[in-house]
């Protein structure tokens, strides 16, 4: 699970790079009842917070990088930037934006993974992460798409130390490789990957990556709200033992996410 006390490796924050970040906003808030806090002028819209019931959930932003597909950006805590961009860029990674220091709030840095993957940490300052998570309309999961399991968990587990656990998949489906934070017990899960043919890696030109897993009261109806919103799916609604109810989804601009209804207790 997904806590907020953020421990070293743990997902801390996530944000969208996107197009139209007004038509973004009215989106995500019809299928997972966010709301948008502009963080500019009056009348800019070129970035902010979204909160669920009062509390940030994710940040939102202009996609800037040309070239770049729209796409959900997740942050690792660490508690020294600087050491993780070493470990990066020993373990093959490469830096796309160096530590950046973001006044009192915390530091920030993005990087490719050796296969291609785009993750980002966070250093915080004032600023420790987002305000909510786990619970309907925030995030519940991290998952990774890639091209090899078995380096993408000696990189991660190079830069993170995440200790990892395996997990058959039903069907023959593979294996599912569950990631925990450094010295913490397995109810501390916060992700997984698994491994894919680069057929099943298209919607990233081929390439690993990241995507973020949101709880919400009622699977079905995100993913009408969803398609009925300018929005597709890749996958479900379908049930997945001991997991809960899912799908895959595409925002209108393809940026990829999934949609989680958890078991009921």
């Amino acid at each position: 699970m997904i806590t907020t006390d953020f421990a070293p490796g743990s997902p801390c924050w996530l944000d969208l790079g996107t197009p139209d970040v007004r038509a973004a906003a009215a989106f995500y808030g019809a299928v997972l009842g966010w709301d948008f806090e502009s963080m500019g002028a009056e009348g800019d819209v070129e970035g902010g917070m979204f909160r669920k019931d009062g509390k940030v959930v994710a940040g939102l932003g202009t996609l800037t990088e040309e070239g770049a597909r729209s796409a959900w950006m997740i942050y690792y805590r660490v508690d020294d930037e600087d050491a993780a961009t070493r470990a990066v860029e020993s373990g093959g990674g490469t830096v796309r934006v160096a530590p950046t220091d973001l006044d009192e709030w915390g530091r920030m840095a993005q990087y490719s993974d050796p296969l291609g993957g785009q993750f980002a940490v966070w250093q915080p300052g004032t600023s420790k992460g987002v305000e909510l998570v786990d619970q309907p309309g925030s995030l519940c999961w991290t998952e990774l798409y890639t091209s090899d399991a078995t380096a993408a968990k000696e990189f991660y587990g190079g830069v993170f130390g995440w200790q990892f656990g395996d997990m058959e998949m039903p069907g023959g489906g593979g294996t599912y490789h569950l990631i925990t934070p450094a010295g913490l017990p397995e109810e501390r899960m916060h992700g997984g990957l698994m491994e894919l043919g680069k057929e099943d890696l298209a919607s990233a030109g081929g390439h690993p990556y990241w995507h973020p897993v949101f709880a919400v009261a009622d699977c079905d109806a995100a993913v009408a709200a969803a398609t009925g919103n300018g929005g597709s799916v890749q996958m479900g609604p379908e049930d997945a033992e001991g997991v809960g109810r899912l799908a895959i989804c595409l925002d209108p601009w393809n940026a990829d996410f999934v949609v989680l209804t958890p078991p009921a207790s």
